[in-house]
């Protein structure tokens, strides 16, 4: 039995003049509307293209089917998330944990802010997720991540630091999900971000004060 063919994802060709880039924008733009009011089931190419005021066949000209759209406008927030993972993480000037908690607030406000959009593109995931270049976007994330947690729990064996930045990744993800799903004022997000932030410093304390410990046994006596 064969592998059902996945649909191709990747644009058909790059805007190389002004008046292209103008179109899809646009068409992005439109999308990103679509999909907040339609959501994921209700998304196709052609309320795309007459709500971005374009002919199907132009749409067509720059994304082959609704997965290259929706794995643009996936594309577009996944880098933006990552632009905002190293702008925080790796930014050597600032204590680890204060790093840390900066990210939780960071990304909990920026859940609620795009609430609709991300719970569409969550839904529509199973259409890209497993594409290459969907993966080339989550590693990216994920080195940023080890090289914090390196820098955080330096003390701390790689295999306990990998596991460790992997849940405070998909704890992040899921509970910021699940949290913006209802309308959040910025009291409520900020409450929530802190203890979120307190829970996973105290975590990582205990992993590296754990590491210190076995470190002092097992050294020789003097």
């Amino acid at each position: 039995m064969t592998d059902r063919p996945r649909a191709r994802i990747s644009s058909r060709k790059q805007p190389k003049q002004a008046r292209s880039t103008e179109l899809v924008a646009a068409i992005l733009d439109a999308a990103a509307q679509v999909l907040a009011r339609e959501g994921a089931h209700r998304f196709t190419t052609a309320r795309v293209a007459e709500r971005a005021g374009v002919s199907i066949g132009s749409l067509y000209q720059y994304f082959p089917n609704k997965a290259a759209i929706l794995f643009r406008l996936q594309s577009d927030e996944w880098r933006q998330t990552t632009d905002m993972l190293a702008g925080i993480l790796a930014d050597a000037q600032r204590p680890p944990f204060e790093r840390l908690r900066s990210l939780v607030h960071a990304f909990l406000r920026s859940e609620c802010e795009e609430a609709a959009m991300r719970v569409a593109l969550h839904d529509a995931a199973p259409l890209y997720r497993d594409a290459p270049e969907a993966q080339a976007a989550r590693a990216s994330g994920d080195r940023i991540i080890a090289l914090f947690m390196e820098e955080a729990l330096p003390s701390v064996p790689e295999a306990i630091r990998a596991l460790a930045g992997e849940l405070i990744v998909t704890t992040l993800a899921t509970v910021g999900k699940q949290f913006s799903e209802a309308p959040r004022s910025l009291d409520e997000i900020e409450t929530y971000a802190e203890a979120m932030a307190d829970m996973f410093c105290s975590y990582l304390e205990g992993l590296g004060s754990k590491a210190r410990g076995d470190l002092s046994d097992s050294s020789p006596a003097l």
